[in-house]
């Protein structure tokens, strides 16, 4: 049985560790990081195109890479994701500018810059739940700020909105392509529209209504410090598995207690066999020693193994057998065979005191014997159980 439920124990302590293994977690849930985690700061370079509410009416093309309206460009930004799924970013973006009047490129570039503030959703994360392994994340953002005209020191708010899709190189950078929109006020490039529009102003609509600023952008970010996020253990599921080991380990102790009980079963029906160690011990002859010429025994110490005997004789209702001795070499033969008598009818008495049947013990005595050295040896009775 102790081999049994050790083997219940190993049972358990490895289920115990396949579960910690594989502890479930919640798909979209996780647990809070410090407000110093989950940073990141992004470089990147762009291509602008420039749509001003003066141009409308002019016929001018669409296209982004006229001359007359796009511009290369850089940004810079820092951000911070609270959630896998939702973070904030201050992005500073600019250099070059166009305002778009008519269809002359010359003399219309400007200087500028935009710094915007967004909120960023990191739909790969919401939809599909936080994986620190995922090479593909798509990132929509909208938010607003402001912007400067540099060359007519004119300041002007906007609105800000654009689509990020993000791969991941490593755990530390991301590569990234980025289209965005911001919409500033209509006098931000330094004109009106009341110059080229042929009517009411406030007839534009959408489009046509503000300045309009394009850009698609390529760069890198940078994770700092940690990035990633622990999961938080789904509690339910953790429960049913539990409770799953806990009926598997509770079967296996009564499939246990049930093989225990037929084992005590079966040692009960068994017959009763007196121990083979027992059985030797008993059937060896035991000795008690005599001074010369004497029949009383020399030290009540020798009886000590005699007892054991006579016990086991009245437990089993054993016959023994007490033979008497003397030392040839002392003596008469006359004198030494009534001294062996008398040795075993003394160790007989004895085994009538602790109990034994007088009707079950044979006494003899063998006289005067040289069988053991030295010759003192020799005056003693032995008692035996029979065979």
């Amino acid at each position: 049985m102790r081999k049994l439920f050790i083997a219940l124990a190993f049972a358990g302590f490895a289920l115990g560790t396949q579960a910690q293994e594989t502890t479930p977690v919640q798909k979209y849930s996780v647990a809070t990081n410090s407000f110093w985690s989950n940073w990141f700061i992004q470089g990147g370079v762009d291509w602008s195109a420039w749509y001003s509410n003066e141009e409308h009416g002019l016929g001018l093309s669409r296209s982004p890479f006229k001359k007359f309206r796009s511009n290369p460009g850089a940004s810079v930004a820092i951000g911070k994701w609270f959630t896998p799924g939702i973070g904030l970013r201050t992005k500073l973006q600019g250099i070059w500018g166009k305002a778009v009047t008519d269809g002359n490129n010359a003399g219309n570039g400007m200087k500028f810059w935009t710094l915007n503030e967004h909120v960023m959703f990191n739909m790969s994360n919401l939809l599909f739940g936080y994986n620190p392994n995922r090479v593909w994340n798509v990132i929509p953002f909208a938010g607003g700020g402001f912007s400067r005209n540099c060359k007519t020191n004119l300041y002007a708010m906007q609105l800000s909105v654009g689509l990020q899709s993000s791969w991941r190189l490593c755990d530390k950078m991301n590569v990234y392509v980025e289209g965005g929109w911001n919409r500033m006020e209509e006098d931000f490039d330094g004109y009106s529209a009341s110059s080229n529009f042929k009517g009411n102003t406030h007839d534009l609509r959408g489009w046509e209504d503000k300045d309009n600023h394009l850009y698609a952008e390529v760069g890198l970010t940078f994770n700092l410090g940690k990035s990633t996020w622990n999961k938080v253990p789904d509690v339910d599921a953790l429960k049913a598995m539990y409770q799953n080991q806990l009926d598997a380990l509770q079967g296996q102790l009564d499939d246990a207690n049930a093989e225990n009980a037929r084992l005590k079963k079966l040692l009960s029906e068994q017959p009763k066999e007196t121990p083979k160690a027992v059985k030797n011990f008993v059937t060896t002859p035991v000795s008690v020693f005599f001074n010369i010429n004497h029949t009383d025994i020399a030290s009540q110490k020798d009886l000590v193994n005699v007892k054991a005997v006579a016990q086991y004789a009245k437990e089993n209702g054993s016959k023994l057998n007490v033979t008497g001795y003397a030392d040839s070499a002392t003596g008469t033969p006359e004198i030494n065979q009534k001294l062996s008598e008398g040795r075993a009818a003394t160790v007989a008495d004895e085994l009538v005191k602790m109990g034994v049947d007088r009707a079950n013990i044979n006494t003899v005595g063998k006289g005067g014997v040289d069988e053991l050295s030295p010759v003192s040896f020799n005056r003693r009775a032995t008692v035996q159980v029979a065979e």
